[in-house]
């Protein structure tokens, strides 16, 4: 996610190429259908005087519905092109926007300095990212949540990465929206089922409560049906 990955050019990238439509990205499912669903897992446990982080937001999305729940929620994600598609989708204003790169800890501190302890929802991130910066991923959330917060991240499953190769490797080739996520050089689904709690621990965070969900994406495989992959979740706070 650091300038010297490449990440912030193949984002900004995908970003700017991706279609302006709702759902035109593969993992850009209505709200209804993702964050909706992991409502309850996290709701009663996130402090709502706390400001609450998007982080990995895209195109505001999941942010806006989190708005209707959480008094002030600030969506924030590495691609320019991405904030401004979020902008540009919430006329209302019902939440905020912000180019954050989650692996450059000054930044992050200096955003925790602003806001204070803050919430941390945190959908699909670690699963894409270099495996160089997971750590610095991590500890961004332990830096935002400070004492007061907590963090509810979900993940694609290891089988998840697998079935997305399958349908790479399909006689058909990827389906149109998976294809467009590998043009650009983004691998979904490349860190293991073992490596995600134990980067949590690593940065001090204390797993409350884990499950699975299947996460919808908006792309449908060669037999027509909706794509819904493997995922994981884990509610975490700052270790005692």
């Amino acid at each position: 996610m650091t300038e010297s990955t490449g990440y912030v050019r193949a984002w900004e990238e995908f970003w700017r190429d991706a279609p302006p439509e709702p759902g035109g990205v593969l993992w850009d499912a209505p709200a209804q259908e993702t964050v909706a669903h992991h409502l309850p897992m996290f709701e009663e446990q996130f402090d709502v005087e706390l400001p609450l982080i998007d982080v990995g937001c895209g195109n505001g999305t999941q942010s806006r519905y989190l708005a209707q729940r959480f008094g002030r929620v600030l969506g924030v994600d590495l691609s320019h092109a991405a904030i401004a598609r979020a902008r540009g989708a919430d006329r209302a204003g019902v939440a905020e926007y912000r180019q954050l790169d989650a692996a450059n800890l000054p930044a992050v501190r200096a955003l925790h300095a602003e806001l204070g302890d803050a919430n941390v929802y945190l959908r699909g991130v670690l699963h894409q990212c270099d495996s160089r910066d997971l750590p610095r991923v991590a500890e961004a959330i332990a830096l935002l949540v400070g004492e007061r917060g907590r963090a509810f991240v979900v993940e694609l499953a290891e089988e998840a990465g697998r079935v997305l190769r399958g349908l790479a490797q399909g006689p058909a080739g990827p389906p149109p929206k998976l294809a467009a996520v590998f043009q650009h050089g983004i691998a979904p689904g490349e860190v293991s089922d073992q490596a995600i709690p134990a980067l949590l621990t690593a940065a001090r965070l204390r797993v409350l409560a884990s499950g699975e969900l299947p996460l919808a994406t908006t792309e449908s495989g060669p037999d027509g049906e909706r794509i819904v992959l493997p995922s994981a979740w884990w509610l975490v706070a700052r270790g005692a």
